[in-house]
C-alpha cells in the first residue's frame, strides 16, 4: 500500500482516544494528536488529555508539549507534524496513526493551508482589547458586515477565530473568505479518513457526562490557575471561557456546568457539519 496515514477524527467525547490507541497497537504506531488544544501544558482538565494510563500504552505525539503563552499556529502545526512524519515513515513505519477533533489542524495537516496576509501586530492588539472590553459579539457583528460568508464558517463566539478573520478583512480590505483558494497540497503518502460517530442523543449523554467528570477532577481549579492568561488565544476555548465568566461573577456554578455541556454539545454539532462536506472520511459507528 506504500506509506499510509491513518486519521481518526469525530466529534468531541466520541471515543477517539481508546480508537486510535488499539489502531496504533495494532499497526505498530505511536499516535500523533491533531488537537489543538491538548498540546498545550497547562491545560489538562479541560481539553480532555489521554488519561496516565492511555499515554503508558502507546508513545503520543503534541500532548502537552507547548505552554499556553507561546503563539502556536496551524500553520506551525503543520510543519511541525509532517516533520515528525516523515521522520517516522524513515524509521520503517508504514502506518502511522493520526487523531484529533481540530477541524483546522486536520485541514492543515491533509491538505496544506491557503497563504493568507501577515497582518500589523498593533492590528492584532487592537481587536484583543476590544475583545476583552466590547465582548466578541460586537466584533462578530463587524465581520458580519466585511464577510458573511466566513461567518457562515466559524464559531462566533470563539473570538480567537473571529479576530484572525476580521484582521485581514480590515488590513486588506478584502474579505478574508476570497483569499482561501481551496488548492490541496500534495503529500507523498496515503491519507485514510475514519470517522467515528454515535447516535446523537448518545453523543450528547456522553458529552454531559464528561463535563461533570472535569468538574470532578478540578476543572475550576485549573481554570484559575490560568486567570493570568484569559485573554491568550490557548483560552479562548470552551469549559474555560464559562469558569472565567463564572468568577466575574455573571453566572453561579451550577448554570456554568450547564453552558459549558450546551456549548460542548454545539461544538461537536459544528464538528460534524464541517467534516459531512468531506466524501474522503469514512464513517463507521463508534462502538
Amino acid at each position: 500500500m506504500g506509506r499510509r496515514l491513518l486519521v481518526i477524527l469525530g466529534p468531541t467525547a466520541v471515543g477517539k482516544t481508546d480508537y486510535s490507541i488499539e489502531r496504533a497497537l495494532e499497526y505498530g504506531s505511536p499516535v500523533i494528536s491533531c488537537d489543538s488544544r491538548q498540546l498545550y501544558k497547562e491545560m489538562r482538565i479541560g481539553t480532555a488529555v489521554p488519561s496516565e494510563e492511555q499515554l503508558a500504552r502507546v508513545p503520543h505525539h503534541f500532548i502537552r508539549d507547548h505552554s499556553v503563552t507561546a503563539n502556536y499556529t496551524a500553520g506551525m502545526y503543520e510543519a511541525e507534524a509532517l516533520a515528525l512524519i516523515d521522520r517516522l515513515f524513515a524509521e520503517g513505519h508504514e502506518t502511522l496513526v493520526v487523531t484529533g477533533g481540530s477541524m483546522m489542524y486536520i485541514d492543515a495537516l491533509c491538505y496544506g493551508l491557503d497563504d493568507f496576509p501577515e497582518v500589523p501586530m498593533m492590528l492584532r492588539e487592537h481587536l484583543m482589547e476590544c475583545l476583552r472590553d466590547e465582548g466578541v459579539e460586537v466584533l462578530a457583528d463587524q465581520l458580519r458586515e466585511l464577510d458573511p460568508v466566513t461567518c457562515e464558517e466559524i464559531d462566533l463566539s470563539n473570538g480567537q477565530r473571529v479576530i484572525r478573520a476580521l484582521e485581514v478583512c480590515l488590513y486588506t480590505g478584502a474579505p478574508f473568505s476570497s483569499f482561501k483558494t481551496r488548492r490541496f497540497k500534495e503529500r507523498d503518502f496515503i491519507i485514510e479518513k475514519i470517522g467515528l460517530q454515535r447516535p446523537r442523543e448518545e453523543l450528547y449523554e456522553r458529552i454531559n457526562a464528561r463535563v461533570l467528570n472535569m468538574m470532578d477532577e478540578g476543572l475550576e481549579e485549573e481554570a484559575r490557575s490560568l486567570l493570568p492568561y484569559r485573554d491568550l488565544p490557548a483560552l479562548q476555548t470552551v469549559g474555560y471561557r464559562e469558569m472565567f465568566d463564572y468568577f466575574d461573577g455573571k453566572q453561579d456554578l451550577e448554570e456554568t456546568v450547564r453552558l459549558i455541556q450546551r456549548n460542548t454539545r454545539h461544538y461537536a454539532k459544528r464538528q460534524l457539519t464541517w467534516w459531512r462536506r468531506d466524501p474522503a472520511i469514512r464513517w463507521i459507528d463508534a462502538d
